[in-house]
């Protein structure tokens, strides 16, 4: 073989190969952001608050120091998460999920709406 043709097989094996591809960084996970609009009147209350509010609760879980209280009717289930303060005090509403009896999604403040007018709005 010629020296050219040594120099022309070596660089067709070349182009073969395939240059490496940088992979493209992940981004960061994106924090999903929550409206809270209608729900002024349950995020910040204490558990007195909210059976004020709502009457006494269905379901009344601890979990460690963080505690669920659980309101229902026939239009909705409103579960309020209760977590203690770090600057001391009673623990308070912090987060809320609302559905429909059967499991379908329903607007947080159309439930705190509803459950609020059940009883003439306490």
């Amino acid at each position: 073989m010629t020296r050219a043709t040594i120099l022309l097989a070596t660089l067709l094996v070349a182009g073969c190969a395939a240059a490496p591809t940088a992979r493209p960084a992940k981004a960061p996970p994106m924090a999903i952001a929550y409206p809270t609009v209608g729900l002024e009147r349950v995020i910040g209350q204490d558990a007195d608050g909210l059976v004020k509010l709502f009457g006494t609760p269905d379901a009344d879980v601890r979990e460690g120091a963080a505690r669920k209280l659980q309101f229902g009717s026939a239009i909705c289930v409103l579960d309020t998460y209760l977590y203690p303060q770090t600057s001391g005090g009673a623990a308070r509403v912090t987060y809320l999920d609302a559905r429909e009896p059967d499991g379908s999604a329903i607007d947080r403040a159309s439930c705190v709406a509803a459950l609020t007018r059940r009883d003439g709005g306490r």
